[in-house]
């Protein structure tokens, strides 16, 4: 069996811990099957050393280009692929071998970013629609994720495989920095905090979350410890969003929400580590990895009770209605000021973080490999 997996978005969060952590599992346990990482040596470099059957597919276009949709078929039938396995939508518009498709959530297709031209939505729209028709099996990171997809694509239930995302390795391999009161003093970090980490998008919920955290800052004045409690919040630059800054300025919070940007890895488990609480009150997640990442650092979560995160995150976690200011609101004060409530959802955390693991969804990768060509000779 020849499969090649499309690497090429390595470095990324969310879609890059899935790819890093499937292929680095499937390099310990299966040496018989011929892989072939669609990349470049950059993306390759995201991986543990890999084994003789992992070998890389050159290839520098970027995902979703005209080249990804009439070149690389090409090359992969000079290569002889049999399963080509592609972790997001955009698989190439014409290919010979057999497809496998991840999917993590339906934003990119069903929310684009503001701004995006209409030809350019109908494209994405269109190629995606295609890709779901076209492919063997479709792999889901949850069951919200599956029922969206027959709901919003008419995706056929038998073709859905639901294999759940798990904690990032570097979270368990690596050592927490010895120097966390050094690191916090760099970035100025001198009081109690609470944290969001995560992409700022509009299905983030971030206005409203800044808005909760006004109203519960205000009940928190004369609190011994989190009367000058701050929310940071680390991800890409909020520059490009006029709606933060504005929800920042109406409810007078500019010396105590902070916008962090991205920060190293082994900085951000500080901040997991050091913060009162995570808050997650996301509008849509197909998973939602960094509530499992918080709690894995002994922080309790605060998350919404919509789409995949019930589902995820069960009772380890605090769930909330994300549409309701006050009622984020309340969710922060509980978290913060009732100890019964805290030391049960760190608890609860942990087990959750154990329950879910990468070796067995990279095993559940490899079973549907095996059945999509069961099922189904390869053309040549």
């Amino acid at each position: 069996m020849r499969v090649a997996i499309d690497v090429r978005r390595a470095g990324d969060f969310g879609i890059g811990t899935y790819v890093r952590n499937i292929v680095n599992q499937l390099s310990r346990t299966d040496h018989e099957t011929e892989y072939l990482l669609i990349g470049q040596d950059a993306h390759i470099r995201e991986f543990d050393p890999l084994p003789g059957n992992f070998k890389t597919l050159e290839f520098s276009a970027r995902p979703g280009s005209f080249q990804t949709h009439f070149h690389l078929p090409h090359l992969l039938r000079q290569r002889r692929v049999d399963i080509l396995h592609m972790p997001w939508f955009y698989a190439p518009a014409t290919l010979s071998s057999r497809l496998v498709l991840t999917i993590h959530d339906l934003t990119d297709v069903l929310a684009p970013p503001p701004g995006m031209p209409p030809a350019v939505q109908a494209g994405r729209l269109f190629f995606a629609r295609r890709a779901l028709a076209r492919a063997d099996r479709i792999l889901a990171v949850s069951q919200s994720s599956k029922r969206d997809l027959e709901r919003s694509f008419g995706v056929p239930q038998n073709k859905i495989e639901v294999i759940y995302n798990a904690l990032d390795e570097r979270f368990v391999r690596e050592a927490m920095p010895a120097d966390t009161d050094r690191i916090l003093e760099r970035y100025a970090v001198n009081d109690p905090f609470v944290l969001y980490a995560g992409n700022i998008k509009p299905q983030k919920n971030l206005p409203r979350l800044i808005e909760a955290f006004a109203v519960a800052k205000a009940e928190l004045t004369r609190h011994p410890r989190y009367s000058r409690l701050k929310l940071l919040l680390i991800g890409n630059s909020a520059d490009e969003h006029s709606d933060l800054r504005r929800a920042v300025l109406r409810s007078r919070l500019q010396a105590d929400v902070r916008f962090l940007g991205f920060v190293p890895h082994e900085v951000l488990r500080v901040f997991y580590s050091r913060a009162e609480a995570f808050l997650f009150p996301s509008l849509y997640e197909g998973f939602g990895l960094p509530p499992l990442e918080a709690m894995a650092h002994g922080t309790p979560v605060l998350t919404s009770d919509t789409s995949s995160l019930p589902e995820v995150f069960s009772e380890a976690a605090l769930l909330v209605n994300p549409e309701n200011v006050f009622e984020i609101a309340r969710g922060i004060r509980q978290i913060l000021t009732e100890d019964i409530t805290r030391e049960a959802l760190v608890s609860r955390g942990f087990d959750l973080v154990r329950r879910y693991s990468w070796e067995r969804s990279a095993e559940q990768v490899r079973d549907v490999y095996r059945s999509v060509l069961t099922v189904r000779p390869p053309k040549k």
